[in-house]
Formats: structure tokens, C-alpha cells, sequence
């Protein structure tokens, strides 16, 4: 049985939809399957993975409407072992068309249920918002990951989302763990983001991974070629960042059992 994490902070522009394609893609070429789901609509991860959202018939939208399941909307990438369960613009009315269904925070549970077992990781890219897709990411989900940006103003929003995890874990998903903060976008020039490291290491203790994902030019070029870093270059300081921080994942995961 797959382990489901979703990647979640309701701020923008902080590196979910980079990390759910070079972590997914890194434990792929760790020899794991995994899928990446695509539950934003701006559908980043779907372009991040050489796909084209226009082109899509069959994706994430379908599959909460009900015209199509996941096993027939999920779609191979480039890189082996990876899968991708793709979005479109469409997806943006989804909430407002689920507000009156029944256990509408679990239609997505629902949906992954019958493949859950075919992947070792379901990798969920959240969009920046606490609306009903999150709160249908996290109660799908076995854990949550949290990027923060090592920025000014990082921490700030934090405890909305916490508390969104925790309504979550008392009504519709107790066994829903954090699996750790994420700091991204590391800039070593700047003292402000050395301070951001320390802030949120004090803060959250052992909760954060020990790999601080930098902001480098590979990186934030690989989406527009369609490729995760490590498809694009591999030998980059991103490509190797994203892989340590899959083997972490995969050492702290080593004893969970579904």
C-alpha cells in the first residue's frame, strides 16, 4: 500500500509545485513508482512535466466530476517509474460544483482508493489556498509536507495552516501526519535567509528536513523545458538538493506501514 503526502501551504510562490515534481521524479529515479496529482489549477506540475493543460481531456476536474476515474486519466512522463494524474483550468469551478455533495472533503479519498495500492507515493501539489481541494489533499492523505520560503515574512500564515491540519486531523483524517517543513529558495548571499533557516529550525525542532532546497538557475529553468531538474541536469546542485531530500523521505518512511 502507497504512502499519499500532499504538499500544502495556502501562500503562493513559494516552491510547492517544484517540489512535488523534483521529489516525485527523484524517488522515481530512486526506483520507487510514484504518481504525482495534479490538484491545482493552474496545473504547473502538469506543464512542469511536459504536458500540455489545453491538451488534457481526462484529468483531476473529470475525475471529481465523476466522468472519468483515475486509473483511466493517469498519463506515463518522461521519466520512468513516474505518473502523472493531470489539471486544467477547469478544476478552478470544482469547489464551488462539490459545495453542495455529500462528504465532499473526501472526494478525493474516494477517488485515489482504487490505485492507492499501485504507487508507493501519490505526491498531491495543493494549490495556495485553504479552500475545499486542500482540505480534500489533506484528509486524502497519510502526511503533508510544508515548503517555506527562507524569505521575509515566512512564518507568517503559518498557524492558519496548522490549524486547518488540525481541524482536519480531529474530524476527518486522525491518522494525517506532518511529514516536515520544507525551506526553499535558500539565497546563502543573504543574511535574512540564514536567519529564516534559524527562525523555523527553532520553531519547528526536528520537524525540519535537513536539506534546504536553494534557489539556482537549473531549478527554476527546468519547468520550461517540461523536464524535472534531474531530467534536465542532473549533476546540478537542484537535481542533487531534491534527491537528498527524497532519500531523507525514504529513511524516515522506511518502517510505515498503511
Amino acid at each position: 500500500m502507497g504512502k499519499i503526502i500532499c504538499i500544502a501551504n495556502q501562500k503562493g510562490g513559494v516552491g510547492k509545485s517544484t517540489t512535488a515534481i523534483n521529489l516525485a521524479a527523484s524517488l522515481a529515479v530512486l526506483e520507487q513508482k510514484v504518481l504525482v496529482l495534479d490538484a491545482d489549477p493552474q496545473a504547473n506540475c502538469t506543464s512542469g512535466l511536459g504536458i500540455d493543460p489545453k491538451s488534457i481531456k481526462k484529468g483531476l476536474y473529470e475525475c471529481l466530476m465523476g466522468s472519468a476515474s483515475a486509473e483511466e486519466s493517469i498519463i506515463p512522463t518522461e521519466t520512468p517509474n513516474l505518473d502523472l494524474l493531470p489539471s486544467h483550468i477547469d478544476l478552478a469551478g470544482a469547489e464551488v460544483e462539490l459545495i453542495n455533495r455529500d462528504n465532499r472533503e473526501k472526494a478525493l479519498q474516494k477517488i485515489l482508493a482504487p490505485i492507492k495500492s499501485k504507487y508507493a507515493y501519490i505526491i498531491i501539489d495543493l494549490p495556495p489556498s485553504l479552500g475545499l481541494t486542500t482540505v480534500n489533499g489533506l484528509t486524502a492523505s497519510d502526511s503533508v509536507l510544508v515548503p517555506i520560503q527562507c524569505e521575509y515574512f515566512a512564518l507568517e500564515g503559518m498557524g492558519q495552516l496548522l490549524n486547518t491540519i488540525k481541524i482536519v486531523q480531529s474530524r476527518l483524517n486522525p491518522n494525517l501526519k506532518i511529514e516536515g517543513f520544507l525551506l526553499t529558495m535558500f539565497d546563502s548571499r543573504l543574511r535574512l535567509a540564514k536567519q529564516v533557516v534559524d527562525e523555523v529550525r527553532t520553531h519547528f525542532n526536528n520537524m525540519v528536513f535537513e536539506t534546504i532546497i536553494h534557489r539556482v538557475v537549473r531549478l527554476s529553468e527546468a519547468p520550461s523545458f517540461g523536464k524535472p531538474v534531474i531530467l534536465h541536469d542532473a549533476s546540478s546542485t537542484g537535481a542533487q538538493q531534491y534527491l537528498a531530500l527524497a532519500q531523507e523521505i525514504l529513511q524516515k518512511n522506511a518502517s510505515f506501514k498503511s
